[in-house]
């Protein structure tokens, strides 16, 4: 398993546009459609053992902050030619096994996660209501094997503060997790 980290996008960047299918239900969903919220973008798969590390977690941690006005999209922008495990239809079945509150939507073409400068599955993105970055970082500091439990310790500072109105941490940790599966040709220039 590769560990790659987050690239670490420039804090205050605003949220590079997007409109993507949701294959649950064939909706395109557009950054647009968030436009006045506070938004995490979390980049994601079905496979990647950071991602099934951590997913039960988020799950929680969506539920919880979407009651309290955040937005949340999760996106895949695997190479599912070269990866079957990351289709759409497996991606259906990802967000029924662990009932996701939020868009799980497919990146085909790769080019919302270039946009984004996005590394690693998982690699989240939370922007204020007026969509400028404030964190980019790691759920929190637990990874397969390493005996650290499930918090969302840093996501959640992150979040409490952006939703309170008071100023987010910059002492920010990169997320970790299995590099995106590139199609070939698409490998971005930003490593």
């Amino acid at each position: 398993m590769s560990r790659t980290p987050s690239t670490m996008l420039e804090l205050g960047t605003s949220a590079p546009d997007f409109s993507l299918q949701e294959p649950a239900t064939g909706n395109q969903i557009s950054l647009a459609d968030y436009a006045g919220n506070p938004l995490l973008v979390i980049f994601s798969c079905n496979h990647c053992p950071f991602v099934l590390h951590i997913l039960k977690q988020f799950s929680d941690y969506a539920k919880n902050y979407q009651s309290e006005g955040l937005s949340i999209v999760m996106i895949n922008s695997n190479d599912v030619g070269n990866y079957e495990a990351d289709s759409p239809e497996k991606m259906v079945e990802l967000i029924g096994q662990y009932d996701f509150s939020f868009p799980y939507l497919y990146d085909e073409t790769q080019q919302v996660a270039i946009a984004y400068q996005a590394a690693c599955t998982p690699d989240l993105f939370l922007f204020d209501s007026q969509h400028k970055l404030v964190y980019r970082g790691q759920f929190d500091g637990s990874r397969p094997g390493n005996d650290i439990a499930v918090t969302g310790q840093d996501l959640t500072l992150a979040t409490e503060a952006l939703l309170n109105n008071q100023p987010v941490s910059t002492n920010q940790i990169p997320s970790l997790g299995c590099n995106i599966k590139w199609k070939q040709g698409n490998e971005p220039d930003y490593f």
